[in-house]
């Protein structure tokens, strides 16, 4: 388990450090996305979350789900283009489990990718994934998790 600043950064999945979100293939070939613990942390408590429905295709840096908190409002990014096969019930129920298990039960959606092969190539891993972190949490004046 990678960490920056307090935050937990597992380093076997896949990050879009812009949009602070991660991405995990699983074996059927779909794409779990969720929130990073540095977007919960800026968030504070999810309080709301409305994600796309089943079927519903998605573009790279588009929003597969809004979420809400008490200070703020705004979409969850895919990290890669597909269509939305799955959506978070357990989430939808009790929205805090984003901040409680961001890499596990706080997953947003499950999406299958058009093109993960071409598209995964633009996101951070491992180490990778932990420096690009650090240099934005930095340049942002974020203190930790």
């Amino acid at each position: 388990m990678g960490s920056v600043r307090g935050c937990n950064i597992p380093e076997d999945l896949s990050y879009n450090v812009e949009n602070n979100v991660w991405a995990r293939r699983e074996a059927d070939g779909t794409v779990t996305v969720g929130l990073t613990a540095y977007a919960c942390s800026l968030a504070g408590e999810i309080v709301a979350y409305t994600p796309k429905k089943a079927g519903k295709e998605i573009a790279k840096d588009k929003s597969c789900a809004t979420v809400e908190s008490g200070k703020w409002v705004g979409p969850v990014k895919t990290p890669v283009t597909g269509s939305v096969v799955a959506v978070n019930e357990a989430v939808s129920n009790k929205p805090g489990l984003i901040n409680k298990d961001p890499y596990g039960e706080g997953w947003v959606v499950k999406i299958k990718p058009t093109d993960w092969d071409g598209e995964s190539k633009s996101l951070k891993v491992g180490s990778d994934a932990t420096k690009a972190f650090d240099a934005k949490m930095d340049s942002e004046g974020f203190k930790g998790c």
